[in-house]
């Protein structure tokens, strides 16, 4: 439960985001929205949002140790395409690596800013799929990292931290962090397609 101790839900019939304290968990009330009848959920049990994001960067820490050991991920150089909605990464050894690919978000080294994929110019909609189960976390949860579309002072530690939880919620198959001049660009990807590309081997 949120440390403000309230409970937070969608009505079933108007789909308005509702929020009541935590006393009022499982009884009937009437939606401020459309006001039908709506029962309060019971009070989740969800971990520390802390100890939350230390099982999710250990999941994906694992997750990239293993296609590392298959075809080079950290040491890969990568493309995406985001009409094709694919990222495309190519290892030392000529491993190519084609994955499905979702935008978390972008981090700006000018400015220690973090972006939200959710709400993002440069991103696709297609594209903002995993952006917007963090959102909707975030909003279960009482969590304003996770809602506000811009954060200050922010590090490229965030941006991991937030990946790995879009990994986790989507299931994606691991997470990376790609540069382009002073902006990070932190994605999910999915399962991974591989081919010989013509590298060969150095």
């Amino acid at each position: 439960m949120p440390a403000d101790g309230k409970i937070r839900f969608r009505c079933p019939h108007c789909d308005k985001a509702v929020s009541v304290a935590a006393a009022h968990a499982g009884k009937h009330g009437k939606c401020p929205g459309c006001g039908r009848p709506v029962q309060v959920p019971a009070a989740s049990a969800a971990p520390d949002f802390d100890t939350l994001l230390d099982r999710c960067m250990e999941e994906l820490r694992a997750k990239t140790a293993a296609h590392d050991g298959l075809w080079q991920l950290s040491e890969a150089d990568w493309d995406i395409d985001q009409d094709a909605g694919t990222i495309v990464f190519t290892s030392p050894k000529g491993v190519v690596a084609t994955c499905p690919v979702q935008i978390v978000g972008t981090f700006n080294t000018e400015d220690d800013t973090w972006l939200w994929g959710w709400d993002h110019p440069s991103v696709d909609p297609a594209l903002q799929e995993h952006a917007r189960l963090c959102l909707a976390y975030g909003e279960k949860h009482g969590i304003d990292v996770l809602t506000s579309q811009k954060l200050a002072d922010s590090s490229e530690d965030d941006g991991w931290q937030f990946t790995a939880l879009a990994c986790k919620l989507a299931g994606a198959q691991g997470g990376y962090r790609g540069s382009m001049g002073p902006t990070r660009v932190f994605v999910t990807f999915g399962k991974p397609s591989l081919r010989k590309g013509q590298r060969g081997r150095g």
